[in-house]
């Protein structure tokens, strides 16, 4: 890896900037802790609920459908100033359907915020959080929110993020009272008691450690120091000599935060307006500023080379689109700039095309705001108006071909057919699919070849069900929807021979191969679909067709034969075949291996799999026995079960066939009371009986198709 310049001289305003994500499980209270953040920084002057009955609803969910459902939807940008510290946010949705929104904000920032309940802890969707965090190397900070509520124990959400998280997290705070008590916070840095007083918690009082604190807050604050004196010889001699400064103790917990090797945590309730403030101190002393984490590009045609990117505004520009939106105005850009400057009237290069664009508006968004800037420099995330590009390009001022890692983005696990009421409102669905399929990589659609009907895929039944929402309140159409299909997917469980050879004889030249080989199954953990192996010695197939039997085996990835759903987990291997030197072509080897493949196939023992859910149901402990037999029912695996405070989680894994409808059956037998999620787990066999009735509608189907 190379730098792509000279170490440069670092920018005050630069170490001052903080791009920042909250991330979190459902109902945590991320955009409850958004709206306070934006308050606190006099970014807006009234604090709104999510749900208000004010009827106003969160600054962050700007569109009606989260105000009415009370969730977030989209991920939200804006920017705030705390002390000298500028702070770019963007709230994230914290429903599993909605993660594609994490996905693309965590690559972008430099840092995040992980909000926990004080009372729930780590939740299903916590897990995934952290594991797109570790993906993106991004540093964190976690604060424990809902402390003002009956239940709520912080020492046990620290001991779950160690054990379920494995991360070495330790407290920075230990709350003053808990649930109705909750009064403030001590900091074990400063070793001083917080108290948030006035009617939105803005007036800080600051005492000392009340006397019933002190022995807690000294064992603490000594865990605390012994777990971050690891990251700083000077801290430890500083412990050696007597008291150590708070300046070193800070100094000394940023560095393992950046290193990613500690996570301090910070308490409070954000509906309370407790604690707020001094999170954000928290994220200006502890999280990163764009120097302070490596961003990395690749040269176009030298993609083995990577160059290391400088967050200085004098070099060649480099930014990358991570989200689309179609606004009012045309198409919405948000880009993060990595090097270099953005300027109103520049022109720059998309590196995926070689696309030119002029920047004719540039913008800095506050929610669904925006405000009109002239330029942007390294380190920045603003909006750019009327380009016309996709999530995950490149974009360069010319002088440098460069391009960045786009984002991870999962496979969708559930789809719908979908077909207009009305005729005429078909040009208007194009319209519609056109743009959210831009918009969102998660949401697919595709045309059956067989029927003709048009198929929408997501990442589950909220997810399909907000686009059909929007849908019809953007767009004016009214969809029939058809029921959700599964994606199913075909595999096989053991290795089989296959010698297949392809003659055709038809006046003028004729078309031979052979091929020959085996295909094994590929272990789930190696994480492959498929994989190629040439294992020809002697050159019995030339070498310039070695490519077109791996493009005929692809082929035939796309539809099994069991139930006509994609295979995955298929290495084929060719070791022998024979050609002809005026019969053999591309196109002949292609057909062998084809039909080489079905061979094969046939031949491996192939199964059906299915998509697996990881389900986290919590309800009140008298409901525990009806939560238990609905997940039964649904040939659910428990995993877990833990009861505390009156309220029992239970932990199974549920295949996604028998899920659908799951929210309303589990409403009726708790009473309303219970709440669940779930999210992708992994790809498993279906019961033989299951697999005999997928098996015997497939062939249904077809013949009526024939």
């Amino acid at each position: 890896m190379t730098s792509a310049t000279q170490a440069t001289k670092r920018d005050p305003k630069l170490e001052r900037i903080r791009n920042i994500g909250i991330s979190a499980h459902i109902d945590s209270g991320k955009t409850t802790l958004t709206e306070r953040i934006l308050f606190y920084t006099n970014k807006i002057h009234a604090i709104h609920e999510v749900r208000g009955k004010d009827g106003v609803g969160a600054t962050m969910d700007s569109m009606d459908l989260e105000r009415e459902r009370g969730i977030t939807i989209q991920s939200a940008a804006t920017y705030a100033t705390w002390k000298d510290i500028t702070i770019n946010i963007i709230d994230t949705p914290g429903h599993v359907d909605f993660t594609i929104e994490v996905e693309r904000s965590l690559r972008v920032l430099d840092s995040a915020i992980m909000v926990l309940c004080g009372v729930a802890g780590v939740q299903s969707q916590s897990i995934t959080v952290d594991r797109q965090m570790k993906r993106y190397n991004v540093p964190r900070v976690a604060f424990i929110n809902k402390l003002d509520r009956t239940g709520a124990n912080p020492w046990r959400v620290i001991d779950q993020l160690r054990e379920k998280l494995h991360l070495n997290a330790h407290a920075v705070q230990l709350p003053i009272g808990l649930e109705n008590d909750l009064k403030g916070i001590v900091d074990l840095v400063e070793m001083k008691a917080y108290y948030f007083e006035g009617p939105n918690g803005q007036d800080i009082k600051i005492t000392d450690i009340p006397d019933e604190l002190k022995d807690q807050a000294n064992e603490k604050r000594e865990a605390l120091l012994d777990a971050v004196s690891l990251f700083s010889d000077e801290l430890t001699e500083e412990m050696l000599e007597g008291t150590p400064s708070e300046a070193r103790i800070k100094e000394a917990i940023r560095r393992g935060v950046l290193a990613l090797k500690f996570v301090p945590v910070f308490m409070g309730s954000a509906f309370k307006n407790k604690g707020v403030q001094r999170l954000l101190d928290g994220v200006a002393d502890y999280l990163a500023s764009p120097y302070d984490v490596e961003n990395t590009a690749k040269e176009i045609g030298n993609e083995e080379n990577e160059l290391i990117l400088d967050s200085d505004p004098e070099k060649p520009l480099v930014c990358l689109a991570f989200k689309l939106e179609d606004g009012r105005y045309g198409q919405l850009t948000y880009v993060r700039v990595y090097q270099g400057r953005l300027e109103k009237g520049m022109t720059i290069y998309n590196s995926s095309n070689n696309k030119r664009h002029n920047i004719g508006r540039l913008v800095r968004m506050h929610s669904n705001e925006m405000e009109d800037i002239s330029k942007a420099e390294a380190g920045d995330i603003v909006a750019l108006f009327g380009i016309d590009c996709a999530s995950g390009d490149t974009f360069t001022d010319g002088k440098t071909k460069l391009t960045m890692e786009s984002m991870f983005v999962p496979n969708p696990v559930i789809s719908l057919t979908i077909e207009c009421k009305e005729s005429k409102q078909l040009p208007n669905l194009a319209k519609a699919l056109n743009r959210f399929t831009k918009e969102d990589p998660t949401f697919q659609t595709e045309i059956d070849k067989e029927s003709g009907q048009t198929i929408i895929k997501g990442m589950g039944e909220l997810h399909l069900e907000v686009y059909i929402e929007r849908m019809k309140r953007e767009y004016g159409v009214d969809l029939v929807t058809g029921a959700p299909q599964v994606a199913y997917r075909e595999t096989i469980t053991k290795s089989a021979e296959f010698d297949y050879t392809h003659k055709k004889q038809t006046g003028g030249q004729g078309q031979f191969s052979r091929v020959a080989g085996y295909i094994e199954p590929i272990p789930q953990e190696e994480g492959k679909d498929y994989e190629f192996v040439d294992k020809i010695v002697g050159g019995s197939i030339p070498r310039e067709y070695i490519g077109s039997c791996d493009k005929g085996f692809r082929s035939c990835l796309e539809r099994g034969s069991l139930i006509g759903f994609p295979i995955i987990g298929v290495r084929c291997v060719i070791n022998d075949g024979a050609y002809h030197d005026v019969d053999s072509s591309d196109m002949a080897f292609q057909i062998g291996a084809r039909y080489g493949f079905r061979q094969g196939f046939a031949k491996a023992a192939p199964i059906i799999l299915e998509p697996i859910m990881r389900v986290e149901v919590e309800g009140p402990t008298e409901f525990q026995g009806a939560i238990l037999a609905s997940v039964n029912q649904r040939r659910g695996m428990i995993l877990n079960t833990t009861e505390e405070n009156g309220y029992a989680k239970i932990e199974a894994e549920v295949p996604l066939a028998d899920m659908f409808g799951y929210s309303t059956v589990l409403r009726s037998s708790t009473q309303g009371k219970a709440e669940f999620a779930m999210e992708f787990s992994k790809y498993a066999p279906v019961p033989r009986n299951v697999a005999e009735e997928l098996m015997k509608k497939y062939k249904v189907n077809n013949k009526e198709e024939d």
